[in-house]
């Protein structure tokens, strides 16, 4: 509901805005909060560490998964294909790069993600296939949020996990991009051609600020995993504590209770 609320009350403010420019006013306040996670002020703060790095892999590897497949899927659909940038703006290989380079060529046995990153993935495949024009606040969200951190992020990352070379840090890498901010312009006219009735553009910025809620939900949860995950291990060594964990029983206790936990209740957002 207080996502409908600001929804309606920014299409109201802003009647004749850009589309770009609604989300961004609709999603101010949850920026913050997603701003304040854990996680996010870790790496804020330059202090993440290999294990949050790895499991944060695992979620966006799963996301994006959902995310591209779904956009490939309406790529010729009048909401997507303006914002269709498959050359320039694709994860999915990245991240399949830097998992091999985590966890070896079988990384897709190994991969344990939490219960927000399944329900993040469940909402893409939903609007994807019922409702596309819902994808745009998604990809903009997470597409201009990571275009925006990568080059930042990925040297507090290699900084921060004592990486010596790139290998590890495709994620945050675009070669498609020549210049970022340029890219960005033409991302947000090509957002802001898609025809949306006042009732679409209004579901638009509620998903936008789901969004949000998502990806808030998924560092929440992936930060409790690893402090399940460093319980098990015990307080030794907690800055090489493995972030998959081998023995299937202490897996199971950890997916468990991050279920549990979900219940209650990607680059740093800089659009």
């Amino acid at each position: 509901m207080e996502a409908v609320n600001s929804a309606r009350k920014v299409d109201m403010q802003n009647p004749g805005s850009d589309l770009s420019e609604q989300i961004k006013a609709a999603t101010k306040e949850i920026h913050v909060r997603a701003e304040n996670t854990q996680l996010m002020l870790s790496y804020q703060k330059g202090q993440i560490t290999l294990p949050q790095y790895k499991l944060l892999l695992c979620s966006l590897y799963e996301i994006y998964k959902a995310l591209e497949e779904e956009m490939d899927r309406n790529a010729s659909h009048p909401g997507v294909a303006p914002i269709y940038f498959p050359q320039e703006l694709g994860r999915l290989e990245t991240l399949e790069r830097d998992l091999e380079h985590f966890f070896g060529q079988e990384w897709q046995k190994r991969v344990i993600i939490p219960a927000a990153t399944h329900r993040y993935t469940q909402r893409l495949r939903k609007i994807g296939e019922g409702n596309p024009k819902l994808l745009v606040a998604h990809a903009y969200t997470r597409y201009l949020g990571d275009l925006s951190g990568g080059q930042v992020l990925g040297k507090i990352t290699q900084k921060s996990i004592g990486l010596s070379s790139g290998a590890g840090l495709s994620f945050f890498s675009f070669p498609g991009v020549s210049s970022p901010n340029r890219f960005k312009q033409l991302y947000r006219s090509r957002m802001n051609s898609i025809e949306l009735t006042k009732e679409e553009r209004e579901g638009v910025l509620e998903e936008a600020i789901m969004a949000f809620e998502l990806n808030i939900q998924v560092f929440d949860d992936l930060q409790k995993m690893l402090s399940v995950t460093e319980e098990a291990y015990g307080d030794q060594d907690k800055a090489k504590t493995p972030a998959i964990i081998p023995s299937l029983s202490i897996v199971q206790l950890s997916l468990g209770i991050c279920v549990a936990l979900a219940t209650v209740g990607m680059g740093i957002y800089a659009f």
